[in-house]
């Protein structure tokens, strides 16, 4: 990956720049010190073991949105349970570093599981024969145990997965990040340096407060060049699952993300309506994409699907 695209904003001098965390537009920049201490510039040598180990891999997707609330944990999962779904063939993987937030072995209904290590690593939790999931969820002595934690440790359990992990041939892993632009996502762009990531999907939903962080999203992107898939919009709109009547709950004052994509030259790749049996069936550990194949939304996340891997395939 290089440090700074042509497209990149101007302000940032690149995260692996040596005015990195140095120059003067740096001043107030949260990740001023990680940029400074040459966390982000210094190369890891643990960097070579995570492409060692994610060769195994065909396709790394990397779910991102620019602030919390928007679904961003669902769509992840429920994008892992649509590739892998039905495909015996296909082997899918979800690794969840949203390290302060692991909501994804609830939602895949594998809480309370135990991760096993062995010669060849740690080995990840099966939802089904062809799914498997990783989670710091699955780290803790209890589900609402706290994890507080500074970024250097963070930073080292999410390295620690990358490389230790034993997935195992797999077709596609999709990575479930934290919500901003902070300095777990540096470290994350940065181990995963060399290992051809294909892109990241940004989730949003269509009111302006939630595209303004998202505008900050896809710049950060650009920034360390990680290319975008394209951006989904979340809760477009509720749909009754008795009488399909449809309203907007958050109304797109600024055009939404449909419009937000136009602007900044990124794809969009469709809009999830707002179906309350997704939030039961995330609460339960179920799919929702098999308990509501009938609903506006399950077609809309096979919709969204099939561009994500007519765009793999393209690469």
């Amino acid at each position: 990956m290089a440090d700074v695209p042509d497209n990149a904003p101007e302000h940032c001098p690149g995260t692996s720049s040596e005015a990195a965390g140095k120059a003067p537009s740096c001043e107030g920049c949260p990740n001023q010190n990680v940029c400074a201490s040459g966390a982000a510039a210094a190369p890891d040598p643990d960097v070579e073991l995570v492409r060692e180990r994610m060769a195994s891999v065909r396709h790394k997707l990397l779910v991102l949105s620019g602030k919390g609330g928007v679904g961003k944990s669902t769509v992840a999962a429920h994008l892992a349970r649509a590739l892998a779904d039905g495909r015996d063939d296909r082997q899918v993987a979800l690794l969840d570093v949203d390290v302060c937030g692991p909501s994804a072995p609830r939602i895949l209904g594998v809480e309370g599981e135990q991760v096993h290590q062995s010669g060849s690593g740690w080995s990840p939790v099966y939802v089904t024969d062809n799914l498997s999931v990783m989670s710091v969820g699955f780290l803790l002595a209890r589900a609402d145990d706290a994890v507080i934690w500074r970024g250097p440790k963070k930073n080292g359990i999410i390295k620690q997965f990358l490389r230790d992990v034993d997935w195992g041939e797999v077709d596609f892993l999709v990575v479930d990040t934290p919500p901003g632009t902070s300095d777990e996502h540096i470290s994350l762009v940065q181990y995963l340096r060399g290992s051809e990531v294909d892109g990241a999907v940004v989730v949003t939903t269509p009111q302006e407060v939630a595209l303004l962080d998202v505008r900050k999203e896809i710049n950060f992107c650009r920034k360390v060049a990680l290319p975008i898939i394209g951006v989904v919009e979340n809760m477009s709109r509720f749909v009754c699952p008795k009488c399909e009547t449809e309203s907007q709950i958050f109304p797109p004052t600024t055009g939404g993300a449909a419009k937000m994509c136009a602007d900044m030259g990124v794809p969009f790749l469709g809009a999830l309506p707002l179906d309350p049996r997704i939030g039961r069936c995330c609460d339960e550990g179920k799919s929702f994409l098999t308990e509501a194949p009938d609903s506006p939304a399950t077609a809309a996340y096979m919709q969204i699907v099939d561009k994500i891997l007519s765009y793999c395939k393209s690469k």
